[in-house]
C-alpha cells in the first residue's frame, strides 16, 4: 500500500471535508508523489471587482480539506491563493470610483491598470491587497500567488510552450462551444498588444512551437511576432486555467455550480498537456435576498465587512460549513442562526472526548483548527441577548451588562470573552435589524387571559430564587392551563404579544435573564398597551354601524 494512504481509517467522519480529504487521497495516490511531497491545494480570484464572501468562503472550504487530509494521512499540505491579475478589465464595476477613468482602460490586463481609489501601484494590487488583508484577518494559512509575476517571471514558460506544442488539440476541445464568429478566431494565446498594452483576442495567423512565438494581425492590419514567454501573452481562461493545473501540479481545487462544464473543458486540455486535472468540490453559489447570485462586481449580497460588524467571524465560518453543495440565501436575516449554530457546536465539543469521531465531524473543530478552546463558546446564545436588547432597548452593551450580571455574577468580559464579542455585536445587529421591523400584535381574548394568569404566577416568584428550568416549566403549566391545543401556539403568542416578533427564546432562560419583576411589567405593559382583539373588532363594527 503506498505510504500516504497507511493511516486513513476505513470509516471516516461524517463530515463533508473528510469526503473531500479522501478523495484528494487518491488522486496523489495515482500521482504517486513522494510520501513527503505536500499536496497542493489552489483557489482562484478574479480581482477585476472588490473581494467578496464568496472568495472567503472558497478559501475557508478549502483550508477545511487540507485539515481533514492531514488528519486523514499525516501528510504535509499548501494552499495556494491564486489571482488571476493578468485578465483583462472587460468592464467597469458599479462599485468603485473614478470609472470615467477605467473605462479608459478596458481591454487592458488588470494589473496594468490605475488603482481607481489611488493607495495602489494598479487595480490589481489594490484588489489583491484587500483579498489578502481579510484573509489574513482570518488567520488563514495560504501562499499569495499573482497571475502577472508568475507569467513575467517564466513560472509558466514550460508550460506555454507546451500548449503551443498541442495547439490545434486544444482548440478542437473549445471550438465547439463557442458560436461561429469567435469559433472562427479562437486560440487559446492571447497576445498582449505591444503598443497599445490590450489583451488581444484574434486569430493566429502562424504557431512557432520550436521558437515559442505566435504571428497574429490586429485591426489595423499590422503584423506580429509575439513570444508566449515572459508576460507577453497570456491564455484564454479555460486553457489558463488547465495550464496551470499542468504547469504547477495542482491537486485539489473546488468550484462553483457555473463552472460544471467550464471545468470538464479544463481538465480536457490539462489531459492534453499531458496533466492530471485535479480532484474538487463542486459548491452551489450564494443567492442575495432577491434570490439571485452574489456577484464581485454588483455588490450585491454581504461583504466581510458587513458580516462582521454584526456577529464574529466564528459565525460567518459556520455559515460557510453548513451544507456547500446546497443554494443558500447570504443577507443579514441568516447571521443570528449562525451565530447559534456555531455556539451550539462549540457546547457539544466540549461534550465530547477527543478521540470520538464525532468531535471531528463538529463544524467548531475545523473552524478552530482542530484545537478548541474554553473561550470560544459563551452561556448565553446570541438569539438570547438580541431579544433582550430588545425589550431593554439596549442603546449600548452596558444595558446587557446589568441583566447578565444580575443573571451570572460572574459574568464579565475578561472571564467571558465570546459573550463580551456577542454583546457588542447584539447592540448593533439589534439597532440596524430588530427594532425596525418589530410589530406588536394585540392579544385574543384567551390569550390575555393566559397573559395575566401568567404575570400573577410570577409576581408569586419575585421575591423567591428561581432557576430557568423552574420558570419555564410555570409557562408550560399556564399554557396547559388556559387549553391551548398546540403549546407553540401560546409561545407564539408570547412572542408576538410582548416581544413583536415570530420567534423567540427559551422564555424560563429569558425571564431568568431579564428578570422576574421585569417580566411582570412587560406582560402588563402589553396588556395595556393593546386591548383585547375581540375588543377592537367589536368598536370597529359599531364605527361601521
Amino acid at each position: 500500500m503506498p505510504e500516504q494512504n497507511r493511516n486513513v481509517p476505513n470509516s471516516l467522519p461524517k463530515a463533508w471535508p473528510f469526503d473531500e480529504a479522501r478523495k484528494l487521497a487518491a488522486h496523489v495516490e495515482k500521482k504517486g508523489a513522494p510520501a513527503d511531497a505536500p499536496a497542493l491545494l489552489e483557489t482562484g480570484y478574479g480581482p477585476s471587482g472588490l473581494p467578496h464572501i464568496g472568495t472567503f468562503g472558497e478559501v475557508a472550504r478549502t483550508s477545511w480539506v487540507r485539515q481533514a487530509y492531514t488528519r486523514l494521512t499525516g501528510r504535509p499540505t499548501r494552499l495556494l491563493a491564486f489571482s488571476d491579475d493578468m485578465d483583462a478589465l472587460r468592464k467597469v464595476p458599479d462599485n468603485v470610483p473614478n470609472g470615467d477613468m477605467l473605462r479608459g482602460h478596458l481591454g487592458k490586463p488588470l494589473s496594468r491598470i490605475p488603482d481607481p481609489f489611488g493607495t495602489h501601484e494598479s487595480f490589481a494590487a489594490h484588489n489583491n491587497a484587500r483579498l489578502r488583508a481579510f484573509l489574513d484577518g482570518f488567520g488563514f494559512a495560504y501562499e499569495f500567488a499573482s497571475s502577472t509575476d508568475y507569467y513575467t517571471g517564466g513560472r509558466f514558460d514550460a508550460a506555454l510552450r507546451r500548449v503551443l506544442e498541442v495547439h490545434d488539440e486544444i482548440v478542437a476541445v473549445i471550438a465547439p462551444t463557442l458560436g461561429p464568429d469567435r469559433r472562427a478566431t479562437y486560440s487559446p494565446v492571447l497576445p498582449i498588444h505591444p503598443r497599445t498594452g490590450h489583451v488581444m483576442q484574434v486569430r493566429m495567423d502562424a504557431i512557432d512551437a520550436a521558437a515559442g512565438t505566435v504571428r497574429w494581425t490586429d485591426d489595423a492590419g499590422e503584423t506580429f511576432e509575439t513570444p508566449v514567454t515572459g508576460g507577453h501573452a497570456k491564455m484564454q481562461w479555460k486553457a489558463d486555467w488547465a495550464m496551470r493545473w499542468y504547469a504547477l501540479g495542482v491537486d485539489y481545487e473546488m468550484s462553483g455550480k457555473d463552472l460544471i462544464d467550464s471545468v470538464k473543458l479544463s481538465g480536457r486540455i490539462c489531459r492534453i498537456l499531458g496533466g492530471e486535472p485535479p480532484a474538487g468540490l463542486t459548491y452551489e453559489l450564494f443567492l442575495d435576498e432577491n434570490g439571485q447570485k452574489i456577484s464581485k462586481s454588483k455588490g450585491n449580497g454581504i461583504s466581510v465587512e458587513e458580516w462582521l460588524r454584526y456577529a464574529p467571524p466564528e459565525s460567518l465560518g459556520q455559515y460557510m460549513f453548513n451544507a456547500p453543495q446546497r443554494a443558500k440565501r447570504l443577507f443579514f436575516d441568516v447571521i443570528p442562526k449562525a451565530a447559534d449554530e456555531y455556539l451550539a457546536n462549540v457546547a457539544r465539543a466540549g461534550e465530547t472526548p477527543a478521540d470520538d469521531a464525532a468531535l471531528l465531524a463538529n463544524p467548531a473543530w475545523f473552524i478552530h483548527g482542530g484545537a478548541i478552546g474554553a473561550d470560544d463558546g459563551s452561556p448565553l446564545s446570541f438569539g438570547m441577548l438580541l431579544n433582550l436588547a430588545s425589550v431593554a432597548n439596549a442603546e449600548t452593551a452596558d444595558v446587557l451588562w446589568k441583566f447578565i450580571r444580575r443573571y451570572d455574577a460572574a459574568a464579565s468580559p475578561e472571564t467571558c470573552p465570546m459573550l463580551a464579542r456577542l454583546v457588542e455585536h447584539a447592540v448593533v445587529y439589534y439597532a440596524d435589524f430588530v427594532r425596525p421591523a418589530k410589530t406588536y400584535r394585540a392579544p385574543a381574548p384567551h390569550e390575555r387571559t393566559a397573559l395575566a394568569d401568567l404575570a400573577e404566577s410570577l409576581r408569586g416568584l419575585e421575591d423567591a430564587p428561581t432557576d430557568p428550568d423552574t420558570l419555564q416549566n410555570l409557562v408550560f403549566e399556564i399554557g396547559k392551563r388556559h387549553g391551548f391545543a398546540a403549546l407553540r401556539d401560546w409561545f407564539g403568542c408570547l412572542y408576538e404579544v410582548l416581544l413583536g416578533q415570530k420567534e423567540g427564546p427559551r422564555f424560563g432562560i429569558f425571564t431568568g435573564l431579564y428578570g422576574v419583576s421585569e417580566t411582570v411589567a412587560l406582560i402588563e405593559t402589553a396588556l395595556i398597551r393593546a386591548p383585547a382583539a375581540d375588543a377592537v373588532a367589536d368598536a370597529s363594527d359599531d364605527a361601521a354601524g
